[in-house]
């Protein structure tokens, strides 16, 4: 594993995936981006593992790509940043734990993108989010994906246009994040969403997860459709039976965390 990132795995079914290039303000080089892809890989087939966590050292959370890289560099070389990007940010969505952005400081580009490819996204109350690219040439086009999945249309094209911070109440308004706690309790308000997370079946957390991002873009009817299948069969799952029955018979279940 790179030691650009650290893996770490806690108790209660929960695991730490830290970008530590403090240095670099955490930014998001070729080799960071293809580290942080192979440790997500890893990780997606950890049984033990139930809700990952994905924090960054020191002051900044991620200030985007690495425009070192960026300026000079040929087309292709161009191309194979943002595609790794690209991937990266799916495979965020296609692992079947939840995977919860710890932010803290700004979140900018393609960091700010990172927030919002996480299923959730915990802000400490000083945290600040930009998608500045129009600011240096260089419209966030790939940023653009996550962002205006993430928040209402106008919102993104605001920020896309302008690259002006928003802070983090107000990516909590637009739904950029899930929570915003004050900074000293970050590191705890992250690791208990993610307990909470890993408490239930992994089974069924990786049915809806999957389920979830499926549906998001179909048409209603379709939509309906396709997650009434998805219902009936995680119903006759075994842990799906199992809660069924603890919660009849006022007990806690016991998860095999199996489908």
């Amino acid at each position: 594993m790179s030691e650009s990132i650290v893996f770490a795995r806690l108790d209660d079914g929960v695991a730490t995936v830290t970008i530590d290039e403090p240095e670099t303000r955490n930014a998001l080089s070729q080799a960071v981006m293809e580290a942080l892809i192979d440790t997500l890989v890893e990780v997606g087939r950890d049984t033990d593992v139930r809700a990952v966590i994905l924090r960054t050292a020191g002051h900044v959370f991620s200030s985007g790509h690495d425009l070192k890289e960026i300026r000079g560099a040929e087309l292709e070389a161009q191309q194979q940043t943002f595609e790794a990007c690209s991937r990266l940010m799916q495979l965020i969505q296609q692992i079947p734990q939840p995977v919860i952005a710890q932010v803290q400081g700004v979140a900018t580009a393609a960091g700010c993108q990172l927030v919002a490819s996480c299923d959730l996204a915990v802000a400490a109350q000083s945290a600040r989010f930009a998608a500045p690219g129009v600011k240096i040439g260089l419209f966030c086009s790939t940023p653009m994906v996550a962002l205006s999945r993430a928040v209402p249309a106008k919102t993104a094209m605001r920020m896309l246009l302008t690259g002006d911070f928003v802070s983090a109440d107000d990516a909590l308004r637009f739904g950029l994040v899930s929570d915003v706690v004050a900074d000293g309790d970050l590191e705890d308000a992250a690791l208990d969403l993610a307990r909470k997370v890993a408490a239930a079946s992994s089974a069924t957390v990786a049915i809806g997860k999957a389920a979830f991002y499926e549906q998001r873009h179909l048409p209603v009817a379709e939509a309906y459709e396709r997650m009434s299948q998805v219902m009936a069969h995680n119903a006759v799952a075994a842990d799906a039976q199992e809660g069924i029955d603890a919660f009849l018979s006022r007990r806690e279940p016991q998860w095999q965390h199996r489908s």
